[in-house]
């Protein structure tokens, strides 16, 4: 009998930091799940429930420093306090500028993409991000046009009314085009 070893399903290593904003690791966490990816929600603090932008408590999975293994994508998602968290976080920036050098695939919506530019990550690439902090953000890299911009391993979303355009295209990056098909279809998105 010839036994084949379990295939492994995705990871997503998804940071919640105080301040986040909720509809975007919600959305990201749950499209991301529907498909079959693990997703993991590692807090930047403790493992208490983390408080995001909107009053509302996300329970984290596990806290960063104890996460282990390899993930196919880190997602940052914004929120103006937590991303200023994310940018206070040297393990944050030491964990993108690890998968910027390894080619490994980093996902950012919102305002989050300041953490790249704050850590000196993926420079002068395409990408895009909240209106709020544009010109900040294009100090740093490249404009890109759409909801959602990808150049290369970097992943790049607008912002909370973007989520389900994010989390389907990551979606569709790691479990292809045919299943985020069809998680996408009964979530009965109006722009469809």
């Amino acid at each position: 009998m010839n036994e084949q070893a379990p295939i492994r399903m995705p990871r997503a290593l998804l940071l919640l930091a105080e301040g986040a904003e909720e509809m975007e690791v919600v959305i990201t966490a749950d499209v991301l799940r529907r498909g079959g990816v693990e997703v993991v929600l590692a807090s930047l603090g403790d493992d208490a429930p983390v408080r995001c932008s909107r009053g509302i408590y996300l329970s984290p999975d596990s806290r960063l420093v104890e996460v282990d293994g390899d993930f196919e994508v880190l997602v940052l998602p914004g929120g103006a306090e937590g991303v200023r968290r994310l940018c206070a976080s040297k393990l944050v920036g030491h964990m993108l500028r690890a998968r910027e050098e390894a080619g490994a695939m980093v996902a950012a919506i919102c305002a989050a993409p300041l953490a790249l530019r704050h850590h000196e990550a993926f420079a002068g690439r395409r990408m895009t991000c909240h209106p709020s902090v544009e010109s900040r953000v294009m100090e740093h890299g490249e404009r890109g046009s759409g909801a959602v911009v990808i150049d290369g391993n970097l992943i790049t979303s607008r912002g909370p009314g973007t989520s389900f355009d994010f989390a389907l295209k990551l979606l569709s990056i790691l479990r292809g085009d045919g299943l985020a098909a069809t998680v996408e279809k009964p979530l009965m998105l109006p722009h469809r």
